[in-house]
């Protein structure tokens, strides 16, 4: 065997281990990824504020600005689903009898995996299902404190870890990890700028297209595909199938929900797969192929939130690939731009 090859083969399984280390301490892990990834989205706003105030006077502005962010999307997302959530729950039976009919139907065209459907899940195995992801709730809401713990550290230390990496490396080796940080702040910051306003257009137009049809719920389901649509690939797809079932259930026409999902599918498709990329440019510089294999490996290692995170990370990774001689063909292959410095510099800020 080759010397690359073993060289390729004890990457994939350091690759492997480390994955594994992460899944398995994620309560320990994902708090900090998360907090890396908020610093690098706030921290111009704490270094324009530290430049006329205290130190601690800005942290302390950015942490409220943080907090009340978080408040407002988790009241936006809790209205939403909370009241179709409550509509569901309302008719049941109805949705029941849906189901059965749907499953006799598959049965009835020779679909045998209907039947299988029929024995491992039903409306009461989804209503529990629902019960089950409020319960996390106060979970969910106890890791974000963490994460805001963690952004309130480690925005008091940015500088100071940034100083003791120039001191404690060579010029070259510092200015690749400090500019590269520096970078993938400035993608993450267009990432998620680019990535609000398509969620917004999204929920708009979803909201105004499920008016149109006479759909009940036209703001909740904008405002679910408003918070769904930060999840590539998988939030999308939810956000257009949930409404659909709905209105199989609303107008008990198939046809209304085929129309339905054909005209979501088809907001999603035009501005997740021809507007977005076009206006994200190079901070989302990968192929389809990696954006989806980064959504579905984080979210087995991480959940949810891994599912929201991966691309950041996968950004992050390439950025820094391309820092370094050794690993920018990493870079080159998987789509990450070179960028002339002049221009790094500018946007680093």
């Amino acid at each position: 065997m080759s010397s690359r090859a073993v060289i390729a083969l004890l990457t994939i399984i350091a690759a492997v281990a480390v994955l594994w280390v992460l899944r398995t301490a994620a309560g320990v892990f994902a708090p900090v990824a998360g907090a890396l990834f908020i610093i690098g989205l706030v921290w111009p706003l704490q270094s324009s504020l530290q430049r006329f105030l205290p130190k601690l006077v800005a942290l302390a502005l950015v942490v409220a600005v943080i907090v009340c962010v978080f408040i407002v999307l988790a009241s936006i997302s809790a209205w939403g689903f909370g009241r179709i959530g409550r509509s569901v729950v309302s008719d049941a039976a109805r949705f029941q009898l849906l189901y059965g009919n749907l499953v006799q139907w598959l049965d009835g065209h020779g679909i045998v995996i209907a039947g299988v459907w029929a024995d491992y899940f039903n409306f009461s195995a989804l209503l529990r299902v629902l019960q089950g992801a409020t319960a996390r709730l106060n979970t969910m809401i106890s890791f974000w404190i963490v994460v805001v713990v963690y952004v309130l550290l480690g925005l008091l230390d940015t500088e100071a870890v940034a100083r003791n990496i120039r001191k404690a490396l060579s010029d070259e080796k510092a200015d690749a990890i400090v500019g590269g940080a520096l970078q993938t702040a400035a993608k993450l910051r267009r990432y998620m700028a680019v990535r609000t306003v398509m969620s917004l257009v999204t929920g708009t137009l979803v909201w105004v297209l499920s008016a149109l049809f006479g759909l009940r719920f036209a703001a909740e389901w904008g405002v679910i595909a408003f918070t769904l649509n930060y999840i590539p690939f998988m939030g999308p797809f939810v956000a257009t199938l949930l409404p659909s079932a709905y209105a199989l259930a609303q107008f008990g026409s198939p046809e209304a929900a085929i129309l339905i999902f054909a005209g979501l599918n088809i907001i999603q498709f035009v501005i997740g797969s021809y507007i977005e990329p076009r206006v994200a440019g190079y901070a989302l510089a990968m192929s389809p192929f990696l954006v989806l294999f980064s959504v579905f490996s984080w979210s087995f290692v991480w959940g949810v939130f891994g599912a929201f995170i991966g691309v950041p990370i996968t950004i992050a990774i390439l950025t820094f690939c391309a820092r370094f001689s050794s690993t920018r063909w990493i870079a080159e292959i998987l789509g990450a731009p070179s960028e002339p410095e002049a221009k790094l510099g500018a946007g680093s800020g």
